[in-house]
């Protein structure tokens, strides 16, 4: 059952050894992990991961083996040991036709959200299951895990399935996107090339070939002359949203990111979750610890710099226009003012949206982003590439 996983981690270069593999296999054969495919991760990831620059490409081995396994294994069922408990409580979720979703009504505005979410907190008393009132499980309430509603607050869910939550109430981990991707083709490349503003800085280490029979000429001897590499000079900013429904573009930006790591030697780039607001970060392992403040990018990086953000723009219309509407913090001023900071502190700016075009009118936040960057919104393809670079040259 499990060689295949350990095929899919030679493939994507997790440098396994034999006597690692063994060291899994035992910790299985004792119960480590029990029945959860979580704990499994954890386990493998803990034994067979030595360097942290492997972890994302575990991850993508672990996918590629045992996603969309949802049954148990024959020799399971027929253990000693019992079914767990989330197991069976996953079979009441309830299952709602298009018409039942329609009838379900959202709160109408974040403040009554929250207020109605503070209420429910100080009178639950218990557990509750399938209602459309309390903060509970596989019901149409605005507050709780496994259900539906259009505008609610997520609470004990593993991960998201409508992408509806206005807030989500767990800590969620995101990761990195990969720069060593290798591209299987030259177009993002060949795009981002378009940006370029040539200079010659830095130590004289080239040869200059007609300096030098210039010099060797009028000297009488042989006269070598050297100049700065000549390098693309363009500082760029590149701000990438990470997680939630950005799961779904993790191939296509890993892609951009790797080309833009290849192309700009002056690259700087920040993460941030759904919107911008008043703190960034280098690393999402490390997000919650080690943020920016958003002020200090402002402040750091002159006018003369490029900014390119790239998202989906698809969010809760809360997360743009309300303070405190952010889906995991709570954000003292609305995600639209940073957003305007950014565009006045930059002139050139550029944000790709990995969602293709057509489907852009169906989702209000990304017209609502589209609004401030005026003009300046592209759908993250090569001839959306090409005209970013367009703009920011």
């Amino acid at each position: 059952m499990f060689l295949p996983f350990l095929d899919a981690l030679r493939r994507q270069g997790v440098p396994v050894s034999l006597r690692e593999w063994l060291d899994l296999m035992a910790a299985m054969d004792a119960g480590a992990a029990g029945w959860s495919v979580d704990e499994f991760h954890s386990l493998g990831r803990a034994v067979l991961v030595k360097d942290e620059r492997h972890i994302d490409r575990y991850d993508r081995a672990f996918a590629e083996s045992f996603s969309g396994l949802e049954t148990v294994p024959v020799e399971a069922l027929v253990s000693e040991t019992a079914l767990p408990r989330e197991w069976l409580e996953k079979l009441a979720e309830r299952l709602l036709t298009d018409a039942e979703r329609a009838a379900v009504q959202g709160t109408g505005s974040f403040q009554a959200l929250m207020d109605r979410l503070r209420e429910r907190l100080a009178e639950q008393k218990g557990r509750h299951q399938g209602g459309s009132k309390w903060i509970g499980t596989a019901g149409t309430s605005p507050f709780g895990a496994y259900g539906y509603n259009p505008e609610g607050v997520r609470i004990g869910q593993q991960e998201s399935r409508h992408r509806r939550a206005v807030k989500v109430w767990d800590r969620r981990e995101f990761r990195d996107f990969d720069d060593r991707v290798e591209l299987g083709t030259r177009n993002v490349k060949v795009a981002l090339k378009r940006l370029r503003q040539w200079a010659r800085q830095g130590a004289a280490d080239e040869l200059d070939l007609p300096a030098t029979i210039r010099a060797t000429a009028d000297h009488g001897y042989i006269d070598v002359r050297t100049r700065p590499e000549r390098r693309n000079a363009v500082k760029v900013l590149l701000l990438l949203d990470a997680g939630g429904s950005m799961d779904d573009h993790v191939r296509i930006v890993d892609e951009l990111f790797s080309a833009c790591r290849s192309e700009f030697r002056n690259l700087e780039h920040y993460y941030f979750h759904n919107c911008l607001y008043e703190a960034v970060w280098r690393d999402n392992r490390r997000r919650w610890d080690e943020t920016v403040p958003t002020w200090d990018l402002l402040n750091r990086y002159g006018r003369d710099w490029k900014v390119i953000v790239v998202g989906d723009a698809a969010m809760s219309p809360y997360e743009i226009v309300a303070p405190g509407g952010a889906s995991e913090h709570w954000n003292p001023e609305p995600g639209e003012l940073w957003l305007r900071r950014l565009c006045e502190t930059w002139p050139d700016h550029v944000w790709l949206n990995p969602v293709p075009r057509q489907h852009w009118d169906h989702t209000a936040s990304i017209g609502m982003i589209g609004g401030i960057f005026v003009g300046r919104m592209m759908p993250l393809t090569l001839d959306g590439l090409t005209a970013a670079m367009r703009l920011l040259g």
